[in-house]
């Protein structure tokens, strides 16, 4: 799978969410007289500074120290508090966040990771009815004949299977003079995992899209006789990572157009095992107007960090195994 090596993680440190200078946290034992805290004992961390909150058991709520008083008679750090409490005996508190600098506590596990953005950049063909199999009529079930057509090419992979590699990755149609018959589609995605898809013609003469994006077919199966078979190309197109969710499809361009485009968003089927019935593991996209090969699509794709970063993983990135 492919690997982004750029992505931002800031680490399990304790940090503020913000701009304070004071990301530790002071735990102690200690009185409080007025507004004079003295700390009998530090537990843990450093002492306490200049704006940081103190809470504990009989200190009034939101307090925080404004001064530094320095040591009493006996060494123990002394600190002037914003509010009146009074603590007789010494108890446990602790001092965090920074009221002077608006920060909250710190956070046990820091910032990240953090995700990225994906630009999906194509400019996919114009579709063909019969560019992966030409008219044919098959006279019992079986194999069709495959032939590359327009905006496609026949190629022999590295295992030595030859397909018919689209231009982008995209759905097929089908196409009978027949009904009932289904079609099943074998081929590759764009990452090389093989995939099959079962697709049924209900009324004759009308194509039947299917859902999964292909970019190599290896084989196309039909159930029975049929007359005027065609299998080809569809705009709807396959996502480069997986989407589960239209809210992060931040910004999609077509044709050269400012405004959003209004095209139809599939989101990714998350289905496990997938099947030859599932629809594509990773989402689709097909734009609002037809592909031409000359407009362009562009869209800004929010990648979590299951996608992207140290802690991503295959299926976050590229969806479940095909079928």
């Amino acid at each position: 799978m492919p690997q982004f090596d750029d992505d931002l993680f800031l680490g399990n440190n304790s940090t503020y969410m913000g701009t304070g200078a004071y990301a530790a946290t002071s735990t102690f034992n200690g009185t409080i007289s007025g507004t004079t805290l003295t700390i009998t004992s530090l537990a843990s961390g450093d002492q306490p500074v200049v704006g940081q909150y103190v809470v504990g058991s009989g200190v009034t709520a939101n307090s925080y120290i404004t001064a530094n008083a320095g040591q009493n008679s006996s060494g123990q750090n002394t600190y002037t508090l914003s509010q009146s409490s009074t603590v007789a005996s010494a108890v446990l508190m602790y001092a965090s966040g920074n009221a002077l600098l608006g920060d909250p506590s710190p956070m046990s596990m820091g910032v990240g990771p953090l995700g990225r953005i994906y630009i999906w950049d194509t400019i996919p063909q114009t579709l063909q009815t019969a560019n992966v199999a030409a008219s044919q009529a098959p006279a019992a079930s079986g194999s069709l004949t495959l032939t590359a057509g327009t905006s496609a090419k026949s190629v022999v992979r590295s295992d030595g299977t030859t397909v018919i590699q689209l231009d982008v990755p995209r759905a097929l149609q089908v196409n009978s003079s027949t009904t009932a018959r289904t079609f099943t589609v074998s081929g590759y995605d764009y990452y090389g995992q093989a995939m099959t898809e079962s697709i049924v013609v209900a009324t004759a003469g009308t194509p039947k899209f299917g859902k999964k994006a292909f970019y190599q077919i290896s084989g196309v199966t039909i159930s029975g006789s049929a007359t005027a078979v065609t299998v080809g190309t569809t705009d709807i197109l396959g996502f480069p990572i997986r989407v589960i969710d239209g809210g992060y499809v931040i910004d999609p361009g077509w044709a050269g157009a400012l405004a959003p485009d209004t095209g139809t968003f599939v989101a990714a089927d998350t289905t496990n095992p997938a099947t030859s019935t599932t629809g594509d593991v990773r989402g689709t996209y097909q734009p609002s107007s037809a592909t031409n090969g000359t407009n362009r699509l562009v869209m800004s794709i929010a990648v979590p960090a299951i996608a992207s970063g140290p802690y991503a993983t295959r299926i976050g990135a590229l969806g479940v195994n095909q079928a």
